[in-house]
């Protein structure tokens, strides 16, 4: 199937790793010149070159703290004058959840839900803020947020918030940017294979004797009994920021594996 992306210009944030870099090598693939935000100046740079060399687009690296509204004003400006335009925001910048903060209820302090926030969600609503005149003026957009299947789950207040908070977010956006010809989506991966959790397993595996293969099967608790990689999140991504996915907006595609047991509808 032609996804008919050849030449559209992305924004993703969170592209130095992870879900993020992953996006941004899948539409690059797809002809999609890409700017990558993220704080880690070297790293950004280093994943900006990586993508570019193997896909033959530009790629450009502009560091970013999502969490600052001007330096987000200034990736969409430089964006645009660097690439002509834009037409595709992905929103993937996050604090990455492994860290582990306290999930019970007097451990859950205001800047802890404060920090979740501040970067997932206002982080999201400013860059979508700052990107949607674009999209509008030209009478074609996708803006796609990456959220986390702990919408769907009471394990972490301060998870189930900021995911939840992003649902919320993407379904207001699609309603008023809908009718003007610019699709809003949010996807829930759940457990993902990125470096961060490679490193995490391969130290583990030092210690214990295991592979990463058997310690990746054992936390593998979805429908399909494995860890999705994050290029596979990426593809549907990427179908999401095609002309192709029309028909798609406002509701939330889980990319985890499936969910054994309940019934979402």
């Amino acid at each position: 199937m032609n996804l008919n992306l050849d030449r559209k210009r992305a924004i993703v944030t969170g592209g130095s790793r992870g879900i993020g870099a992953a996006v941004a090598r899948g539409l690059a693939l797809e002809g999609v010149d890409v700017v990558i935000a993220a704080r880690d100046a070297v790293q950004l740079e280093a994943t900006a070159r990586a993508i570019s060399e193997e896909t033959g687009r530009r790629v450009i690296a502009i560091p970013t703290d999502t969490g600052a509204d001007d330096q987000v004003q200034a990736l969409v400006q430089r964006t645009v004058a660097e690439l002509g335009g834009v037409d595709i925001l992905v929103n993937s910048a996050a604090t990455p959840w492994s860290a582990g903060p306290s999930t019970d209820l007097a451990a859950t302090s205001d800047d802890i839900v404060r920090r979740e926030v501040e970067i997932k969600v206002l982080g999201y609503l400013r860059t979508a803020r700052a990107v949607a005149p674009h999209l509008l003026e030209q009478g074609w957009g996708r803006i796609i947020n990456i959220s986390g299947l702990g919408a769907r789950q009471a394990n972490s207040i301060a998870q189930t918030i900021r995911n939840i908070s992003v649902s919320a977010l993407t379904k207001n956006l699609a309603d008023e940017l809908g009718p003007k010809g610019v699709n809003v989506t949010v996807v829930h991966p759940g457990l993902t294979r990125t470096e961060r959790l490679t490193q995490r397993l391969a130290a583990r595996a030092e210690e214990s004797g295991q592979t990463i293969a058997e310690l990746e099967a054992e936390l593998a608790e979805n429908t399909l009994h494995r860890v999705i990689d994050a290029s596979e999140v990426a593809d549907v991504v990427t179908f999401l920021a095609s002309p192709r996915s029309i028909a798609i907006t406002g509701d939330a595609i889980a990319a985890g594996g499936g969910v054994p047991g309940p019934v979402f509808y």
